[in-house]
């Protein structure tokens, strides 16, 4: 699952998880990113030591056995982690969906704390090249969810996930029991304080948000690469 920042990719990779038959690794690529870019992150050295900081390593591993002899590999991956010498060879290994957000609501979130950020940062261009990237290899478009639409209906935008991947439906994935997971990175503590106090997907809120200039121009760059996505997102499935 490929995902920007400021998204509910750790809810779903709770949901993943809480089904029992599922291996779940956290943003694998992490290290990786942060030795290659130099991004000043939270707890960065303590990252860097916990995963292979190779991504070719990282790939290999990825496209192999599933650990402790699960049925599913659910991995959640940043878009932002994919830099430009990576190549997309070993994405036919595996099967790959996109979570998509609207662009206005990332850059409002993710410049509350990062105010200098970066347009590559976001993610955006990266999920279009790597949408683009699967959709070549496989002839088809890959499945695509919008956090808003799960949000508005988790039940039914699981459940067309789940049937578009050939994956049985659990209400399981609906909830899950509070706190931090040992599969969890090592950035938990810094990053994951609402997820943690959850135990299910939180219900869907309208927001407006108030851009200035710079943020409005983010948005903006981003919202093609969104909308590329966002034309193939999967409808909720029909109960």
């Amino acid at each position: 699952m490929w995902s920007g920042p400021r998204n509910i990719s750790t809810a779903m990779m709770r949901s993943w998880e809480n089904r029992g038959d599922t291996a779940v690794s956290d943003e694998p690529f992490y290290a990786h990113y942060l030795v290659k870019t130099g991004a000043p992150h939270p707890g960065r050295e303590a990252i860097i030591a916990s995963q292979p900081t190779d991504w070719r390593e990282v790939a290999q591993s990825l496209t192999g056995p599933i650990p402790g002899g699960l049925e599913i590999w659910y991995q959640k991956h940043m878009a932002q982690h994919f830099l430009d010498a990576m190549d997309t060879d070993w994405l036919a290994g595996v099967t790959n969906a996109f979570l998509i957000r609207d662009p206005e609501l990332v850059v409002a979130s993710f410049t509350r704390t990062r105010p200098d950020a970066a347009f590559w940062e976001l993610g955006f261009e990266q999920l279009s090249h790597l949408f683009r990237a699967v959709r070549d290899m496989t002839g088809e478009p890959p499945p695509v969810l919008d956090a808003a639409d799960v949000l508005k209906d988790p039940e039914g935008m699981l459940r067309a996930l789940c049937d578009r991947v050939d994956v049985a439906f659990t209400p399981r994935m609906l909830e899950w029991p509070p706190g931090l997971r040992g599969t969890d990175g090592v950035w938990a503590g810094d990053w994951y304080h609402n997820v943690a106090q959850s135990t299910g997907f939180a219900p869907y809120r309208p927001r407006t948000v108030s851009l200035d200039a710079r943020q409005r121009e983010l948005a903006e760059r981003c919202r093609p690469h969104y909308d590329l996505l966002h034309q193939h997102r999967l409808q909720a499935w029909a109960q």
